[in-house]
């Protein structure tokens, strides 16, 4: 994969970023939900496996969506005796999103050259402060990592054939988990593009084969056009919903921007009821007037690839809040018009943790913008140096200031968020339960036994034979 031009190996260094971001994820999770079994996870995704094996149950259709990696997942953790069930679904989830950031800071060397730029900006799916709440660790929510990683795997130029071809598998695999992903394939023009002198690691224009961006493409649009086909012929459980237009704004401020600094979103909406809510909305309107101005900045430099990339994961943010809300009237918290005692019960959304991954992304994207020389952005090195030097280099110094602002704003939300508290915190753990099972599946096994979950309403059918499997 070659050398980025701060002699940092991108190969080993994404390989580190894997693991220290799989670590992250892990022990932020905490020991006790590490060890439960959340929702599908447990009652659908295991029971369809059961039911219709291996083969038949990886592209069979869940609430309208293909769930690829998560039946995968499943399939894996049935290896092991299935008392480490949940421990294994855990691992493995916090293994892939490792992997998605290790992606992302591979990927992503085009756009943002700076190695401790591009380390925060593939951070994000795992030091976001709501992330542990819902959608870390388990493989219902996994397809959000894919989310967060679809943007830069369709706009990466492929040096080689072999990085093409690999690009095309994780273009299918992420395809088939996550629907949304379609609202990133506009940036698949970027992949046919060659990268400009300057922004390339090894500062040399990347053009490659003409055809390099291919594999990518039909492997996106195919996946992309499957999950589409799927929500138009199978039928979702889920009630559509239909929230005004200050609903989606309000919760979009709330949930997804309040998220971005506070975890706890229910202290969020209590500041919100004191003060009301310009406390969300100062900050909202500063984070878009930020990504705003990174865009007219990569513009004005040539820096195209930062720019549409800024412009599309913040689109993104908005567009993937929006549809969730039109998609499940669950998720309508009608937060414009809710009550106080209401609206301070709020907990983390996990909707609104896809869209703040999407916004994380976007604004560290823009602060790099901000931050990086215009010698290492401009349309050729000789055209970046004399503009450098002209009365515009103090306004260059004052936007460095403002992203390096930004970045230590990001970075000190992250560190007090930390550890992060799961939903599943509380319990009830699986391996106990299945323990317990034992003496009962003894005495008839064909009997099937149910093992309680997160949420407190779901559970799962695990039959006795499996529970006997390896005793």
């Amino acid at each position: 994969m070659g050398r980025t031009r701060d002699g940092i190996g991108t190969a080993p260094a994404a390989a580190v970023v894997g693991l220290l971001a799989a670590w992250v994820a892990w022990g932020r999770l905490g020991p006790v939900a590490r060890g439960t079994v959340w929702a599908e996870d447990g009652e659908v995704f295991l029971r369809e496996r059961l039911a219709l094996g291996p083969v038949e149950a990886l592209l069979h259709p869940y609430a309208g969506y293909l769930h690829l990696v998560p039946r995968l997942v499943v399939d894996v953790a049935l290896v092991p005796p299935v008392r480490e069930y949940a421990l294994v679904v855990s691992a493995t989830c916090c293994l892939l999103t490792g992997a998605v950031c290790a992606a992302v800071f591979l990927l992503a060397r085009d756009v943002v050259p700076s190695w401790p730029l591009r380390l925060l900006l593939a951070a994000v799916p795992v030091l976001l402060p709501t992330a542990p709440w819902e959608v870390s660790g388990n493989a219902a929510n996994l397809h959000t990592s894919g989310l967060v990683l679809a943007p830069w795997l369709f706009a990466y130029r492929a040096r080689s054939w072999w990085g093409a071809g690999t690009l095309a598998g994780v273009a299918v695999l992420v395809g088939l988990t996550e629907v949304q992903a379609v609202f990133a394939l506009p940036l698949l023009v970027l992949a046919w593009v060659p990268v400009r002198a300057g922004r390339a690691p090894d500062g040399q224009r990347v053009r490659g084969h003409r055809l390099l961006a291919l594999p990518v493409t039909v492997a996106a649009l195919g996946s992309g056009a499957a999950q589409v086909v799927t929500a138009l012929t199978t039928d979702r459980a889920s009630t559509p919903g239909d929230p005004a237009a200050a609903d989606v704004v309000a919760g979009w401020a709330l949930q997804t921007v309040g998220g971005l600094w506070d975890a706890d979103v229910a202290a969020v909406a209590r500041a919100v009821v004191a003060h009301g809510w310009a406390v969300v909305a100062v900050p909202a309107v500063l984070v878009v007037g930020l990504v705003l101005l990174g865009v007219v900045v990569a513009v004005h430099e040539g820096r195209w690839r930062a720019a549409a990339l800024t412009l599309v994961l913040a689109a993104g943010s908005a567009a993937v809040w929006t549809a969730a809300l039109l998609a499940n009237a669950s998720g309508d918290g009608r937060w414009s018009q809710a009550a106080p005692a209401v609206l301070v019960t709020a907990t983390p959304s996990r909707y609104a943790a896809a869209a703040g991954m999407l916004l994380s992304a976007a604004v560290l994207v823009a602060a790099a913008v901000l931050v990086d020389r215009p010698s290492r952005a401009g349309r050729s090195g000789r055209r970046a140096a004399v503009r450098a030097s002209r009365p515009g280099g103090a306004l260059r110094v004052v936007l460095s200031a403002v992203g390096w602002c930004v970045v230590t704003v990001v970075v000190a939300t992250w560190v007090g968020n930390l550890p992060g508290v799961a939903q599943r915190s509380t319990g009830p753990e699986w391996a106990p339960q299945v323990t317990r099972a034992e003496a009962t599946c003894r005495a008839d096994r064909s009997a099937v036994v149910v093992v309680r979950t997160q949420p407190g309403s779901w559970t799962a059918d695990v039959p006795c034979a499996l529970v006997l499997r390896d005793r």
